[in-house]
């Protein structure tokens, strides 16, 4: 009898579309470390049904666009309201390596008052990736307290 729920592969899983995810699987490689666990092709080998990821202890599948089962990359629509928050021992090295590879700023790099050193990229597929190392252990009314002093400075 089959599990109903995979061995290693989260309750919620991060199922990404790019446009050509053969590029993309290369991409993230050089990007973030990523691994690829395997891949499906569609029977003419232009597309991949399916991949699957690895990056740290995190799985993530990654697909090409299949329009016809309504399966749109954000450059397709335009762009995306979700990022990927991957916490990193070295986020600065973790940073150094993703520009490097062609990851484009979107939040610089910098300590953050919630207690990380946190930065926001986006990938050319069009994804963010949040990039982060906790740097100190706050509570959430530290966090709080910290959010509301700068608000009120810039108001």
């Amino acid at each position: 009898m089959s599990r109903p729920l995979p061995e290693a592969v989260p309750v919620i899983t991060p199922h990404l579309i790019v446009k050509d995810c053969a590029s993309a699987i290369e991409f993230y490689a050089a990007a973030l470390g990523t691994v690829e666990l395997y891949r499906v092709n569609t029977p003419d080998g232009r597309r991949i049904w399916f991949s699957e990821l690895l990056l740290g202890e995190s799985r993530f599948f990654l697909v090409d666009e299949f329009p016809e089962q309504q399966a749109f990359s954000p450059t397709t629509l335009g762009g995306t309201p979700v990022a990927l928050h991957v916490y990193v021992p070295d986020v600065d090295a973790a940073w150094s390596r993703a520009l490097a590879a062609g990851m484009k700023v979107e939040i610089p790099l910098a300590n953050f008052f919630w207690g990380e050193r946190y930065g926001s990229l986006r990938d050319p597929f069009g994804h963010h990736w949040a990039l982060a190392t906790r740097i100190e252990d706050l509570a959430p009314a530290e966090i709080q307290r910290r959010a509301s002093a700068l608000y009120q400075q810039k108001s």
